[in-house]
């Protein structure tokens, strides 16, 4: 233990990273720059929902033994399963072109090299991982990176803060209905609680049980209550981390580009850069230095999340322990995907402005796959003993409830 300190972070850590993934980071960047410290409640509301979304996908994997499509394709008819695949294999494609867009703006911020050449590379390197790599390399990697995201905590320290102002603002929610504030109540919901996060968390349940040589479903179904426990605390800690991360995101531009007047944020470099004279250089430095950093560990979630989604949703088996030879289609998938991403980047899109879209898409993709999940997870045939007990069940139930409401609210305002 002592020799690799990485090995008590588990993969709720990883999955907590992929959340603040360059999407989110431009979702909250924006919401702070938009509405200031006023938008800080947000965090506290998000952490129960973040919470319940993960720990019942993984709950799911590490019980039933199967990913989250191989469940629903299990569980469900056909003309429920194609839809859901369909939507989260869609927003994995928009989501890692975007995060590569928002990896070529920052890291242009900080070397003299063309955004266009940077993607290509991104992707490459980013392919060449998933392909040529080993699972245990790959995990290993991905927790080194999420430590990238401890830049924004430090960038929110360089703004100056008036911390009783922040505190107010933590505690007191400050919320209007117009369409403009509900949409970004949306996209920080749909970016919080975002569809391959829950592809991404059942599925790692399922490659950490066939790295310890449980390669057959039989073998995987069931859990005791310890290794559930493990789980539990393994998502309390990833969400934790999540959650205090992009607090500080909607701190370090609240404090620094609302009060400015700079309340358009256009793209990763105009963040980052217009930190520099409220914050310092140092702060340009941070911000962009963590969107790159987690860039590289979003974007091979998301695009292994598109190759479980659609090898799940054809009946057939695809895994990172496997060979390439072994999983052709899951590894076609993900260099398919890959490619794609690229391609979307050189149609002339807005990076930020897509990334926030992204989380509006994903707010109303969300309650779907969510309800599917907790029921799942409620169904005694697929969870036996281990089915969601009373606080689970509501705390879950409840998130549906927000994640429709929210959804609702914001068609209603975008009506009038």
């Amino acid at each position: 233990m002592a020799r690799n300190p990485l090995r008590v972070l588990g993969t709720g850590i990883i999955t907590g990273a992929a959340d603040d993934d360059p999407s989110a980071i431009g979702t909250y960047a924006t919401a702070g720059a938009r509405f200031g410290l006023g938008f800080l409640w947000i965090a506290p509301v998000l952490l129960p929902m973040m919470y319940v979304v993960v720990y019942v996908s993984a709950k799911l994997g590490r019980v039933y033994g199967k990913g989250l499509f191989a469940a629903v394709r299990d569980r469900f008819p056909r003309w429920v399963l194609y839809p859901l695949v369909a939507c989260a294999f869609t927003g994995n494609v928009i989501e890692a072109a975007a995060n590569l867009g928002g990896i070529g703006a920052a890291l242009a911020l900080l070397v003299p090299v063309p955004v266009p050449a940077i993607v290509v590379g991104a992707a490459a390197i980013i392919v060449a991982f998933q392909i040529f790599g080993s699972y245990d390399l790959l995990r290993t990697i991905f927790r080194w990176l999420a430590l990238a995201l401890f830049a924004y905590v430090a960038a929110a320290i360089m703004a100056r803060p008036d911390w009783g102002a922040v505190l107010r603002a933590t505690v007191m929610p400050r919320v209007t209905m117009d369409a403009e504030f509900l949409a970004m109540v949306v996209a920080c919901i749909g970016t919080s609680l975002s569809a391959y996060i829950y592809t991404w968390q059942s599925n790692q349940e399922v490659e950490e049980q066939i790295a310890e040589g449980r390669t057959r479903w039989r073998q995987r179904f069931g859990a005791s209550r310890g290794e559930l426990e493990r789980t539990r605390r393994d998502v309390i800690v990833g969400m934790l981390f999540s959650n205090v991360i992009l607090y500080f995101i909607i701190l370090s531009t609240g404090a620094t580009l609302h009060p400015a007047g700079q309340t358009e944020i256009e793209s990763a470099a105009q963040a980052a850069s217009a930190l520099e004279p409220l914050a310092g250089p140092a702060a340009k430095w941070l911000f962009a230095a963590g969107v790159v950093g987690v860039g590289f560990l979003a974007v091979p979630v998301m695009s292994t999340g598109a190759a479980y989604d659609l090898v799940q949703g054809v009946g057939r088996e695809g895994h990172l322990n496997a060979k390439v030879g072994e999983a052709k289609l899951f590894y076609a998938v993900i260099v398919l995907v890959t490619i794609v991403a690229v391609a979307l980047n050189f149609l002339g899109f807005n990076p930020m402005r897509a990334l926030v879209w992204s989380g509006i898409v994903q707010g109303f993709s969300v309650p779907p796959l969510l309800c599917a999940m907790m029921i799942m997870t409620g169904d005694r045939r697929m969870m036996g003993a281990r089915r969601n007990g009373w606080l689970t069940t509501m705390l879950g139930w409840i998130t549906v409830l927000v994640t429709f409401a929210a959804a609702i609210a914001l068609i209603v305002a975008w009506a009038s």
